[in-house]
């Protein structure tokens, strides 16, 4: 099995835990993070290929993930941002594509990316002190992750339209009643309840669960690839404005920022 240095994975009785770890910086989604995890997922010889269910999950209690790592972007040109979604990118169309079952274990917050990768996901549990934000807007961007298609399929467009527009957090109890996650549990009991699903699932037949899912995605999901597009084409067109790199600087100043809408 390759090395990884941002990631952990472990497979045991055909299920595959794929674990965020970069515990000092809330599990913040960094280029090589999204390689690795790509490493993990993709291409007939990734690790996980074989598994017949895949549980995403965090280390510690903090933070599942605080999405994308912005101390990483702090004064990226134009280009180089672009360069660097460019993974992102790649990363929200394999999960899209990912054959074998996905479920999140949400141990802590998820916030923008973070919560996107709990969207992508199949369903997912969460920690009784999760909470969720895509929190992109107030930073002068959007999301770019596919958040703007899978949220909606979750919450409906209204709520999708609150939480996006706005940025604020929620809790794991409104994330459950507004269908973001599917169940809420004891931060201690997480895993194992996680894991009783999971088994559940690698009991089934394989090819009829990942059959069933791309009947179900297409159900749900049949054009999201389309929309997806949008997403990509609206992300590009707040990249080089003023108000992204006003947003990212004062994240990283620890400052409220000054949008001017240029």
């Amino acid at each position: 099995m390759p090395e990884f240095h941002t990631i952990e994975l472990s497979i045991k009785d055909d299920i595959a835990q794929l674990t965020l770890n970069r515990p000092d910086s809330a599990n913040a989604m960094n280029t090589q993070m999204a390689e690795e995890i790509l490493a993990v997922l993709t291409g007939p010889e990734a690790p996980a290929a074989a598994a017949r269910c895949i549980v995403l999950t965090g280390t510690g209690s903090r933070a599942f993930c605080a999405g994308a790592d912005l101390k990483e972007r702090k004064g990226m040109t134009d280009t180089v941002w672009i360069q660097q979604h460019a993974v992102f990118e790649t990363l929200g169309l394999a999960l899209m594509d990912l054959q074998v079952p996905l479920i999140g274990a949400i141990n802590g917050a998820a916030f923008g990316g973070g919560m996107e990768m709990t969207l992508a996901c199949d369903f997912a549990y969460a920690a009784n002190t999760a909470r969720f934000a895509l929190t992109e807007t107030t930073l002068g961007i959007l999301p770019g992750m596919c958040g703007t298609q899978y949220l909606p399929g979750a919450v409906g467009i209204r709520r999708a339209k609150e939480i996006i527009l706005t940025g604020r957090p929620f809790n794991a109890q409104q994330g459950l009643q507004w269908g973001v996650i599917n169940q809420v549990c004891e931060p201690d009991q997480l895993l194992d309840q996680v894991f009783d699903t999971a088994a559940a699932i690698a009991a089934n037949g394989p090819i009829a669960v990942r059959e069933a899912k791309r009947a179900l995605n297409h159900a749900g999901r049949g054009g999201i690839k389309a929309g997806y597009r949008i997403e990509l084409d609206a992300y590009s067109r707040v990249v080089p404005t003023a108000d992204r790199r006003e947003g990212i600087l004062a994240f990283n100043e620890k400052r409220k920022p000054q949008f001017k809408g240029e």
